[in-house]
């Protein structure tokens, strides 16, 4: 009685998942209660419906909403509905992924669902076999991963579609093209029943649009197609025309009441705090030690952003050296081995210790990390579209979240004025209050030199992400908050520990140029000396050496003095040269405007009005933002004090 009466009190529950309608299959109630999903989450209650009925379905929804689910229970549904089996090699459903670390995610949850099927469970294990997996009389569903990268080449892929007969396929777009091309493999009117673009936008964004053309070329008209995103672009409207049939959009936005009775609209989790802190490029790495540090209670998993796969591979390197005792260290990125990357992903997902995920944007979009407690920006995305993908990896279902993006002082202290433009608001930092002095940046400085002075492949890989670095900041959307012209090398240089300035056009033109030795850094190193610590390449090293010295016979003192005669010339060059300095910024400038002119002349009227309003709204509010900022989180700390620590002062997660 007691068993009835909880059930009849869930079905009068309008947000239960068994309120649904049409209702779910049991199996499907079983395995989202035994995932500890109580209830639907508003994307799911929509769509749920929608897509397990007759429409097609356009779903733009915060990042951490539920999106998964929402497409895979209905898919499932319509393969387990029909009639009878899917047909021998005949696909009923697919779903198209940007990354394959989210087809892997994706294709989890899917094995997850099954799980309690009973007919689909009992296939499963066959999967790993050679035999043909067996027919069955009613109806199953049998997936298949499809991944670049992988293990598995494309007829290996094909070999396990004809033993096994899958009909739901995950997959990224290039191996999904290729599989479609062979004529073993049908996807006809009959039996295929709904395609699935997850992450729309970034499909597109990663140079997909020619292969979603030709998969959707290759696919029946009339079926049920759901598009999923966390933003609407100009091209995903263009697939939307082209690839569904009058389809319902589905927007769930999330609506947090301000201070004063106002309803902001957020695209982002109202449980997640994003907050920033303006610190010199030396004070960021211990500003992240102390943050991971500080917290209380510790975040358990961290994600740390940089701009690019070569920073991280340099930094993944020397920052254990300065990470706090407990804590690991695991890379991510784009340019990694497949079999790496998917290891990676994993020891991360399943780490029970603090860890620290040192990643780029290829974790910003579509992957599900569970229970990450903080997200750290060390350095600000190319592309503001992606600062809240990187923030929403924290704060997802409900837990609480913190987020930190880190700015330097001057230009870039715009970007929180630039960012509440685009309806992404970040407030100072004020939990946990941080204490670096330039002490502790020399400190960090001098540990990350000392592991680089252990290996010469060090100095070299940060040497190639120091350029990708100073590239990749060149190439900001806000190109107008962060310029290379700005920058502070010799800051720069003590932030990544660097013995010395890399060769870079980017710095061979400025006025003056920066001092490379960063001060004498390494003045006491002896560079025909530093060894790799790879015996191989450091025996390949001093053979490229002796080969040098045979082929140039003067003794090393006798070059090093040539050397120093040659930056005295250029230094005293430059001396002489020191009073025409402001004749030359006045040429530079006048460049600088005409080339500002030349690309003003190639916009749009309304790239032009939006870049003309963006400007007057930038100049208007630069400088009263600072003084409210400056007042704001002086009041947020006043009432944090008079209420002894409560309110909405970050001091925690769940």
């Amino acid at each position: 009685m007691v068993g009835e009466g909880k059930a009849a009190a869930a079905k009068k529950d309008p947000r239960a998942w068994s309120a649904l309608t049409p209702p779910l299959a049991d199996f499907i109630l079983e395995a989202v209660s035994a995932m500890g999903f109580t209830k639907p989450t508003p994307v799911q209650a929509h769509v749920i419906p929608l897509f397990n009925g007759n429409k097609d379905v356009v779903v733009e929804a915060v990042t951490g909403s539920g999106k998964t689910l929402a497409y895979a229970i209905p898919l499932l549904q319509r393969i387990l509905r029909l009639e009878e089996p899917t047909k021998r090699n005949h696909i009923a459903a697919i779903i198209v992924s940007p990354t394959r670390e989210l087809a892997t995610q994706i294709h989890s949850v899917i094995l997850s669902l099954l799980a309690f099927h009973p007919t689909s469970a009992e296939l499963l294990p066959l999967l790993s076999g050679e035999e043909k997996r067996p027919a069955t009389s009613t109806p199953a569903v049998v997936p298949q991963l499809l991944i670049g990268g992988s293990a598995a080449t494309t007829a290996q892929d094909l070999s396990f579609f004809l033993r096994h007969s899958p009909n739901l396929v995950i997959s990224t777009p290039g191996r999904l093209v290729e599989l479609l091309s062979s004529p073993h493999v049908h996807c006809t009117q009959s039996t295929f029943e709904a395609l699935v673009l997850d992450e729309a936008d970034r499909l597109l964004d990663l140079g997909f649009k020619q292969d979603l053309s030709t998969i959707l070329s290759r696919l029946p008209k009339q079926r049920r197609t759901g598009l999923f995103s966390a933003s609407m672009s100009e091209g995903v409207e263009g697939i939307i025309r082209v690839g569904l049939r009058n389809p319902v959009k589905v927007a769930v936005k999330v609506k947090n009441l301000k201070t004063g009775g106002i309803i902001e609209e957020r695209t982002i989790p109202a449980s997640l705090q994003m907050t920033y802190l303006v610190t010199p490029a030396s004070h960021k790495i211990p500003s992240l030690m102390q943050l991971l540090e500080k917290l209380d209670p510790r975040p358990q998993k961290s994600i740390v952003f940089l701009s690019t796969c070569a920073a991280v591979d340099y930094f993944s390197s020397v920052l254990p050296a300065l990470l706090p005792e407990g804590f690991t260290l695991v890379p991510l990125h784009g340019k990694l081995d497949g079999k790496v990357r998917e290891k990676n992903f994993t020891r991360f997902m399943n780490s029970i210790q603090p860890t620290v995920l040192l990643t780029t944007d290829v974790a910003a979009r579509g992957l599900d990390f569970p229970q990450v407690d903080l997200v750290v920006q060390v350095d600000p995305p190319s592309d503001p579209k992606n600062f809240k993908h990187r923030a929403g990896r924290a704060g997802r279902a409900g837990r609480r979240g913190l987020s930190v993006v880190f700015l330097q002082p001057g230009r870039e202290e715009d970007y929180v004025a630039f960012m509440d433009i685009r309806k992404t608001p970040i407030a100072a930092l004020a939990r946990p209050a941080l204490d670096i002095g330039d002490a502790d940046a020399e400190a960090a400085a001098q540990r990350i030199r000392a592991e680089v002075r252990r290996d010469r492949a060090l100095h070299d890989r940060g040497q190639k992400a120091f350029v990708s670095w100073v590239r990749s900041y060149s190439k900001h959307v806000a190109s107008s908050i962060f310029s290379t012209r700005d920058l502070d090398w010799a800051d720069l240089g003590r932030a990544w520990g660097l013995l010395r300035l890399p060769k870079m056009p980017e710095t061979r033109a400025l006025q003056p140029v920066p001092d490379r030795s960063l001060g004498g850094a390494a003045a006491d190193l002896d560079w025909d000396a530093y060894a790799y610590a790879q015996k191989d390449r450091e025996r390949q090293r001093l053979e490229a050496l002796r080969q040098a010295r045979e082929a140039d016979p003067r003794d090393a003192e006798e070059k090093a003095q040539e050397s120093r005669a040659k930056r005295k010339r250029n230094t005293e060059a430059w001396s002489n040269k020191h009073e025409q300095e402001g004749t030359r910024a006045e040429r530079r400038d006048k460049r600088l405007r005409r080339r500002e002119a030349e690309r003003r002349g190639t916009l749009t009227e309304e790239e032009r009005q939006k870049e003309e309003e963006l400007q007057r709204m930038l100049a208007e509010i630069r400088e009263g933002n600072r003084r409210k900022f400056a007042k704001e989180q002086q009041q947020q700390r006043a009432e944090a004090s008079a209420a002894g620590g409560e309110g909405d002062v970050f001091e925690g997660f769940d």
